[in-house]
């Protein structure tokens, strides 16, 4: 059973600031440039507490980037640069956004709650994505300082009917929330706090299940610090008959989510690029005759990056990756006569990424999966003119062009208890930090 709450949230004053000048993306999407760009905005920018900089005079560096980042987000609340909501809401959540690529304009709705945490054993929340330790500590870290959680985990549940989406945005009223970030995507928030809407929304949520899209590391986080703050005995939940906002066990057992529905337009995932470089032996044509035991290679005409990745979106074959090398651009798709089983195996042997990984990266190139996991040869990118680049201007060994996993090989494979390789799916746009903030305190 999911169940989800309603929450005094904390939002920026905006008789203190602009919001515009310090929400930001979430914190494992922000690259230095643009760290250095929100600390600039603002002396009040989310980035001094969920990516702080360590600073000149610091004794135990990375302690007290912990230490400040809670010392700020007291002084915050203080000095009413936030403030906190004086009722439990909801917040109905709209992202307006153009699709890299397409230029097609889109809007994906959702709504911020707070979820009840669960082991995956419980078969309510699913993942789709193998953690590494090194994020969660440094989530738990700042967790433990601030007590707080400042970003949504992005949560997809099924509902062909749109029950949230027609009780929460019904109304023509202006948004109390409206930012356009530095993708051009406008996000606007409304508060709802009727109490015959939350509770016909909660009811309406009790027997989804949720697959996380973004935010693994942070809900494993969490997961763990509610472990470590649950009481001897949890207090029963108020009832929603009594009038009063049904509330999680104990402030740890919840976090901050956006609850979008996967049957609604709007749901895009886009492909995840990789560069493989730094290999000292490598060899585009020995590693071309390799690769052709065991896909079909055909030589492409230059083309650029955006008429390779519109030619391989139109491929429906299994496997279609697109390889680039100093010397030419290779189209690599699955040999004739190879058919699906449909097991557990075949499942994931059926993703584009997880075929690249184990019989490309791993056994044609010899990187190992320690090595992919901590991308001592491999880059990530979202853009494949940046891929490219990389390999003809910046010395990469060898890019390959993805195609984006799709919803349907999404669900298959959460549903059924498995993971995909890190970096299979990036869902456009991300949700931005700062819009809400759940203090546990």
């Amino acid at each position: 059973m999911a169940r989800i709450y309603p929450f005094r949230a904390l939002r920026y004053n905006p008789a203190m600031v602009r919001l515009q000048d310090v929400v930001t993306q979430p914190y494992d999407k922000i690259s230095p440039a643009m760290q250095q760009a929100y600390y600039q905005r603002s002396p009040y920018n989310l980035v001094r507490i969920i990516l702080g900089l360590p600073e000149l005079f610091d004794g135990d560096g990375a302690r007290d980037v912990y230490r400040r980042a809670a010392r700020d987000f007291d002084s915050w609340r203080r000095d009413g640069i936030l403030a906190q909501e004086s009722e439990a809401c909801i917040f109905a959540y709209s992202q307006t956004f153009t699709i890299p690529g397409s230029g097609d304009r889109c809007e994906r709705k959702g709504f911020i709650a707070l979820g009840e945490l669960y082991d995956y054993a419980a078969n309510v929340v699913f993942r789709h994505e193998q953690t590494l330790s090194s994020p969660k500590t440094d989530r738990l870290n700042l967790l433990r300082a601030t007590r707080a959680h400042f970003g949504q985990i992005f949560m997809l549940y099924s509902d062909p009917g749109l029950s949230a989406e027609s009780l929460l945005f019904r109304s023509t009223a202006a948004p109390d929330i409206e930012v356009t970030d530095e993708y051009d995507v406008l996000h606007r928030v409304w508060r709802v706090s009727d109490p015959g809407i939350i509770n016909l929304l909660t009811t309406a949520i009790e027997d989804k299940k949720l697959i996380i899209a973004d935010g693994h590391h942070r809900y494993e986080t969490a997961l763990q610090y509610a472990r470590e703050h649950a009481p001897g005995e949890i207090p029963a939940q108020t009832e929603r008959a009594t009038g009063t906002a049904p509330q999680p066990p104990y402030a740890e057992a919840a976090a901050m989510m956006t609850f979008v529905n996967m049957d609604q337009d709007g749901l895009v995932i886009l492909p995840t690029h990789r560069v493989v470089h730094g290999l000292k032996e490598f060899n585009p044509a020995a590693f071309l005759q390799a690769v052709r035991a065991k896909f079909k290679v055909e030589t492409l005409e230059r083309a650029n990056a955006d008429e390779l990745a519109r030619r391989l979106r139109a491929i429906k074959d299994r496997f279609a990756v697109v390889a680039v090398t100093a010397t030419g651009e290779y189209l690599l798709t699955a040999k004739s006569g190879e058919a699906s089983s449909g097991s557990a195996v075949d499942r994931q042997q059926n993703l584009d990424t997880a075929q690249l990984q184990s019989q490309i990266l791993e056994e044609v190139l010899g990187i190992t999966p320690e090595a992919i996991r901590n991308q001592t040869n491999l880059r990530y990118v979202r853009e494949a003119s940046e891929a490219l680049d990389q390999v003809t201007r910046d010395g990469g060994n060898v890019a390959f062009i993805m195609k984006p996993v799709t919803l349907d090989e999404l669900r298959e494979v959460a549903f059924a208890g498995e993971v995909m390789p890190q970096k299979s799916t990036d869902f456009y746009p991300k949700l931005l930090s700062g819009l809400t903030i759940y203090a546990l305190d």
